[in-house]
C-alpha cells in the first residue's frame, strides 16, 4: 500500500533527524537543526511530533530498525552456523564507516541513554538482549547440526564477543585506526574455528 503525503513527510523527517541525533546527540540537537536538514516547517515538525522527545524515540526506532534490516540481510545469505557468525563480525570490520554517520547508534545511544534517557536505555538495552539472544541461537543451531563441540558455551561465546566488538568499536574511534577492530575479529573466528568439527565449511 502506498503511503500518504503525511506519512512520506513524517518519515522524510526521521530519517534527517536520525543522522544528527546519532552525530550530535538527542540533548544537543536543536529542532531548528531537524527543521533545516528536512527543510520542513516548524509547524509540519510539530504536526507530526508533539515533542523533540517524540521524533528522537521515532528516529532511535529508525535507526534500530535500519541496523537490524542490514544484519539479517547479510546473514541470511549464508547456509551455515559458522558462516552467519562470521559474517556478523565482518560487519563491523570497519568502525570508521558506518551507516549512519557519527559511527554506530548502539555506543552512541547507550552511552547519552544511561542515566538521562531512561525511555530510550530501555529501547537499546532491548535492542542489544534480542541480539545476543539470536547469536545465542545460531551457535546452538550450530551445535545441533554438528558443527560445533558441545564444548562451545553459545550464551558465553556470544556475550563476549559482542562486547568485545563494541569495545574495539570504540579503540577504532579514539585512535582513527581499523586495527583493534581487526585483531578482535580474527581472536574471535579463531576461537569458534576451534569448536568446529566441520572445518572445511565455506564461509565468507
Amino acid at each position: 500500500m502506498e503511503k500518504s503525503k503525511g506519512e512520506k513527510t513524517k518519515n522524510h523527517i526521521i530519517t534527517k533527524a536520525a543522522p544528527i541525533f546519532n552525530v550530535k546527540g538527542i540533548s544537543g540537537t536543536s529542532v531548528e537543526e531537524v527543521l533545516h536538514a528536512a527543510k520542513v516547517t516548524r509547524g509540519c515538525l510539530y504536526s507530526h511530533f508533539e515533542t523533540k522527545e517524540d521524533l528522537a524515540h521515532a528516529s532511535v526506532d529508525y535507526m534500530l530498525q535500519v541496523l537490524s534490516d542490514h544484519r539479517d540481510h547479510v546473514l541470511n545469505k549464508q547456509q551455515t552456523a559458522k558462516g552467519k557468525i562470521f559474517a556478523f563480525m565482518e560487519l563491523e570490520k570497519n568502525p570508521l564507516q558506518s551507516i549512519f554517520e557519527g559511527g554506530c547508534p548502539l555506543i552512541n545511544l547507550a552511552a547519552e541513554a544511561d542515566d538521562t534517557l531512561p525511555l530510550i536505555n530501555k529501547k537499546i538495552r532491548k535492542y542489544m538482549d534480542q541480539l545476543i539472544e539470536m547469536l545465542t541461537g545460531i551457535l546452538e543451531d550450530g551445535i545441533r547440526a554438528g558443527e560445533f563441540s558441545e564444548e562451545l558455551i553459545p550464551e558465553e561465546y556470544a556475550m563476549m564477543m559482542f562486547d568485545s566488538l563494541r569495545g574495539a568499536n570504540v579503540m577504532c574511534c579514539v585512535k582513527n585506526s581499523t586495527k583493534p577492530m581487526q585483531l578482535v575479529i580474527k581472536g574471535f573466528k579463531r576461537m569458534l574455528e576451534s569448536y568446529c568439527l566441520t572445518p572445511g565449511i565455506k564461509t565468507v
